[in-house]
């Protein structure tokens, strides 16, 4: 990742080409964690490119809680500059959070943002996540949402339009 806009925003750093393959290698291998490539839907249907389609992705750390309950700390980032505001973030961190709860059984989510990253945070407020904590040390907040019936309720009426789609030992979610 290139961007000084998005290491901000991310808490990341640059990385090689080298690393960035390292780094998406081991996740493949880590059971810890959860990773949804983020597609532009026209861009993939008009020409079957998924790395050119490519606008960000959505991540899923777990661990257990203090209290017992199975956590994942949740990331979103849309990379592309054409792809933000326009709701595709909204919709894959939706899509990433049911199928946290539906497939993975989680039980409560956080996410750790910058208090720089204004959008992310307000994003994740109107998914009904309440803000826990800040740290002046990693200029970060903390926003936690446990899982309820009426919250998955409401996350099903959000994805309504989506599926999980079997395809060979991956499992895509398409969206209309």
């Amino acid at each position: 990742m290139k961007s000084p806009e998005l290491q901000q925003l991310t808490a990341s750093e640059p990385l090689s080409l080298e690393e960035e393959y390292e780094m998406q290698s081991s996740w493949l291998m880590d059971e810890d964690k959860c990773t949804f490539i983020i597609l532009e839907k026209s861009a993939f249907e008009n020409t079957g490119d998924e790395i050119g389609a490519m606008i960000g992705d959505t991540n899923l750390f777990f661990f257990q809680s203090e209290d017992c309950m199975k956590l994942a700390e949740a990331e979103i980032m849309i990379a592309e500059n054409s792809a933000r505001r326009k709701r595709r973030g909204w919709e894959a961190m939706l899509l990433m959070l049911r199928y946290g709860c539906e497939e993975l059984a989680i039980e409560k989510f956080q996410a750790k943002i910058s208090c720089v990253n204004e959008k992310s945070i307000l994003m994740f407020q109107k998914m009904g996540f309440v803000k826990i904590s800040e740290s002046a040390v990693f200029k970060e907040v903390t926003l936690e949402k446990c899982v309820n019936e009426t919250w998955r309720h409401w996350l099903m009426a959000e994805t309504q339009g989506s599926q999980y789609i079997q395809t060979g030992e991956e499992e895509d979610i398409k969206s209309e």
